[in-house]
């Protein structure tokens, strides 16, 4: 084994678990080799060469020297010579960092040939043709991939070869065909790039290796990375494998295979398969491929060898493995194998399969799917009895329901949505230029390309609806049209396509309610009633992952709700309580003119706005609790942005200056001005509203909790058992907490003697400013629960408001680095976290029993919840939509590990 210092590995080194040393396909080479597999042979240059190089803008020192000494090694094993004129060692050069990312370079084939051992590859080979079409290839990819050509330049000087000869293919082409493209590739080359195509064996090697290096600051691969949350400081490896060759005619070719299919989850192998090709063709899709079945007509013998080393990998590394192989004249050659991208479908299935099949345990299988993932599964579908005009059908890539107006272009996709609109990205065939357009798109269509083309494994990746392979689809991306049959679409036309089916629709197709979100609602059984296998085994593998989930977590998961509706919703999905009812909502429409009473008049106004808005806010509340019954149920004081209940100060302005300029004046407008300059805030965040509202105007919070206590005393009358609990917002003194702990004992006592009833309303806060936080343990003198608000949280912390950050610089911050994902969507564990971290420490010393929530929407977030786990919080609480997705990631957090539990 090579020392610390050591940049390259021979593939007979390392392991699967070596990826941020090897990267993962690096990794993944040494163990097929080590499994005794038929890898071709070749080394790994680590990701450690790679942070070198971009830290000191130069390769190691050693790295030259342990290269040749690699490569040497590599020439004397097979007997052969890089870049020889007789029998050439031909290289690939591929990039392979921890993750799979797309954005990446691309891989680099033959490399070592030029104008000589072409003549000797040929002679080699036997096979004139294959020589010239292997040299072709590795003019148009260096060019495009290590000079930075536009591969526009080439592709279409291919498709100009081949109109000029009649053929519709690339092996339609003969030598001379292929002679003249050599030429005239290796004329733009000189054209873009100034230079003539090197022709040493080892000038190309360092060249594509220092692109590999280089590849990682791509703005596609720094996309991909603030997307999906990898670090910037991994680094890349490159992987210098030995050539085996696809497009050596009859009996060879290239194919992606996976062990199960990635699509829906469906046991059974899976893949495709291209005659006469190198690997690169099968992944852009620019032509269309055969299935396994057919390779095993073809090549039987290939194929069953092909199986038992799909079946072997799958077992080695108990998961549905995503391989790519080559097939040499009849010889089958593995060139990667790693655990591969799935849909969110395939995910549930898969894990709980493996499970059945006693590959993996329960912890294991609820470890292998995600939060995000469930959420995936819970939008909606095509309503398959609404009426559809189909355009064309083609390759299921990625499942789902996508409708939106078809741009052509990425910059297109990304300026529409820009401007809110959703757009379908249709294109002839994907590629990492492609990334940014695919991000923005809400669907992917393209005209080339199986279900393993690079449109379909990144849009997986991504949980993008995809359809691919449409070959009715004539694309014209200049004219921006496309043709199929006697039907043109042009740009900005609206198009649906289904990701399950791989169906295309002329217009939007209306869509119904997900499988999944049907058997949340209802429950198992009725999901199963109707379904078809596929949609039967899903529903059933979440039903099993979610229930694990629920039986192993520490957690418990509320929602966060406003109204009996949406407590219903909440209940069906699995909540278990409410977290946050924001009493504000109450007060809008016809009520809003009683709030503004309650603020803005004198005494005798005020109590009579009082008394009629109290019972109306006890009959909203007698609904909450009764959907609610025998759950915790906390309700949270008014807390409005005082604004947001006041006429707008600018409007009434101009409404008085129009009357007294016409000579008249309505003295309630004068006094409703005067009572709206004296509460009007120039920034209302951080003004009249929470506990401050509650303390100044008299009798609002008194309301609340008599309407509170009156609502409970119903319920317990009706039979019910509320657990109704009422949480002061925006508390920054302990002080603050007594006032209003004070009055809200005195009214339910009040009220419970009243009554006759034995009530007890605990009564506690949310903590949502950095003092509250700091201050816990004296706010738990009066608190019997903290919830903590972690949206204000957030934004008192950082000092802006959500709207300030999404609207004016959140961009140019994830841009520079500050942001790698909003505050907002997943919690500041460094900063908000600490101050969570010290409430709930500093709370639970002062009361041990002290219950620990939060109510923000970071609840529902998956990231989020493993940091509240390990911060021994006893509940989230999200939005109805995002209960299961809690439930599932509140789980999934008991089974990592997340830190040592507090409670």
């Amino acid at each position: 084994m090579p020392g610390a210092s050591a940049y390259v590995f021979d593939f007979t080194q390392g392991s699967k678990d070596q990826k941020d040393l090897l990267g993962g396909k690096g990794a993944n080479l040494a163990e097929m080799t080590n499994l005794g597999l038929p890898v071709p042979p070749g080394f790994t240059i680590t990701t450690e060469a790679c942070r070198s190089y971009l830290a000191k803008g130069k390769e190691p020192g050693e790295l030259r020297v342990q290269v040749t000494m690699a490569l040497r090694h590599l020439e004397d094993s097979l007997d052969r010579r890089l870049g020889d004129r007789h029998d050439p060692l031909l290289v690939s050069v591929r990039s392979g960092a921890k993750f799979s990312m797309p954005g990446m370079m691309e891989t680099v084939l033959n490399i070592g040939l030029n104008d000589a051992s072409v003549i000797g590859l040929a002679e080699a080979s036997g096979n004139e043709r294959f020589a010239w079409d292997s040299y072709r290839r590795l003019v148009q990819m260096f060019g495009k991939t290590v000079l930075g050509i536009e591969g526009d330049r080439f592709a279409d000087a291919l498709d100009d070869a081949k109109k000029a000869k009649g053929v519709a293919l690339d092996t339609e082409l003969g030598v001379e065909d292929l002679q003249a493209l050599v030429q005239l590739f290796k004329d733009i080359v000189r054209e873009e790039s100034g230079r003539d195509f090197p022709q040493h064996p080892r000038e190309q090697l360092d060249l594509a290796i220092r692109a590999v290096f280089d590849s990682w600051n791509t703005d596609r691969a720094r996309l991909y990375r603030r997307r999906e949350r990898i670090p910037h400081d991994l680094g890349t490896a490159v992987n210098v494998c030995t050539m085996v060759f696809g497009n050596l005619g009859e009996g060879s070719g290239t194919g992606v295979a996976f062990t199960r299919d990635p699509s829906t989850g469906a046991p059974g192998s899976y893949g495709d398969y291209l005659e006469n090709a190198q690997g690169e063709d099968v992944v852009a899709g620019i032509r269309n491929t055969l299935s396994l079945d057919d390779l095993k007509g073809l090549l039987p013998e290939a194929h069953a060898e092909l199986m038992t080393v799909m079946r072997r990998l799958e077992t080695h590394y108990r998961d549905l493995c995503d391989i790519e192989f080559t097939i040499e004249r009849g010889k089958l050659w593995m060139l990667q194998t790693r655990v591969g991208k799935r849909t969110a479908a395939a995910a549930f299935r898969i894990a709980t399969q493996l499970v059945d099949e006693h590959l993996i345990h329960e912890d294991e299988a609820l470890d292998r799917v995600t939060g995000a993932q469930l959420a995936q599964l819970m939008f909606p579908q095509f309503d398959s009895s609404a009426e559809r005009q189909l355009l064309c059908k083609a390759g299921a890539a990625s499942p789902g329901a996508a409708v939106g107006k078809v741009v052509f272009d990425s910059a297109a996709a990304v300026a529409a949505k820009e401007r809110g609109e959703d757009v379908l990205l249709l294109r002839r065939e994907t590629n990492p230029d492609d990334l940014e357009g695919m991000i923005a798109a809400v669907g992917i269509l393209t005209a080339r390309g199986g279900k393993t083309s690079h449109a379909a494994v990144v849009a997986r990746g991504m949980g993008k609806t995809c359809v691919s392979g449409a070959e009715d689809l004539d694309i014209d991306v200049h004219l921006r049209t496309a043709r199929c049959g006697d039907i043109t679409i042009v740009e900005g036309d609206v198009l649906s396509i289904d990701g399950s089916t791989g169906e295309v629709f002329i217009g939007a197709v209306p869509v119904r309610p997900s499988p999944v979100v049907m058997y949340l609602e209802n429950g198992l059984e009725a999901a199963l009633v109707d379904a078809d296998e596929d949609t039967a085994a899903l529903v059933t593998s979440v039903d099993r992952v979610l229930g694990y989930a629920d039986e192993i977590r520490h957690l418990r998961v509320r929602a966060n709700a406003d109204t009996a509706e949406d407590a219903a919703r909440a209940r069906y999905m699995g909540a278990e309580g409410i977290g946050l009812t924001r009493t504000e909502h109450m007060f809008l429409g016809d009520r809003r003119v009683l709030i503004e009473r309650v603020i803005l008049s004198d005494d005798e106004d005020r109590q009579a706005a009082l008394d009629a808005l109290l019972p109306l806010q006890r009959q909203d509340f007698i609904e909450l609790l009764e959907q609610m019954d025998g759950l915790p149920v906390t309700i949270r004081l008014l807390d409005p942005p005082l604004h947001e209940f006041l006429p707008n100060l600018t409007e009434l302005s101009v409404r008085v200056a129009v009357a007294e300029a016409n000579g008249y004046s309505e003295a309630a407008d004068l006094k409703l001005l005067a009572a709206v300059q004296r509460l009007h805030e120039s920034n209302p965040m951080l003004g009249l509203r929470g506990v401050r509202l509650g303390l100044v105007v008299p009798g609002l919070f008194g309301l609340q909790v008599r309407a509170i206590a009156e609502a409970a005393v119903a319920r317990k009358k009706a039979g019910g058992d509320p657990k109704v609990e009422i949480m002061v917002p925006l508390v920054g003194s302990v002080m603050e907490l007594h006032l209003v702990a004070d009055e809200t004992d005195g009214i339910v006592h009040e009220i419970a003697a009243r009554e006759g009833v034995d009530l007890h309303i605990p009564i506690g806060t949310m903590i949502e400013l950095p003092r509250a936080a700091l201050t816990a343990h004296r706010i738990a003198d009066v608190a019997e629960f903290f919830s903590f608000g972690t949206n204000d949280l957030t934004q008192t912390t950082w000092g802006f408001s959500r709207d300030d950050v999404e609207a004016e610089f959140f961009a140019t911050y994830l841009d520079k680095g500050v942001f790698t994902v909003s505050p907002f969507e997943t919690l500041d564990a460094d900063g908000v976290g600490r101050l969570v971290r010290i409430a709930a420490e500093e709370g639970r010393k002062t009361r041990p029993d002290l219950k620990l929530g939060v109510c923000g929407e970071h609840g529902g977030d998956p990231e989020s919840i493993h940091f509240f786990h390990s911060a021994g919080l006893d509940y989230v609480s999200c939005s109805p939509f995002r209960v299961p997705v809690a439930r599932l990631e509140a789980g999934r957090a008991a089974i990592a590990g997340a830190g040592s539990d507090t409670r």
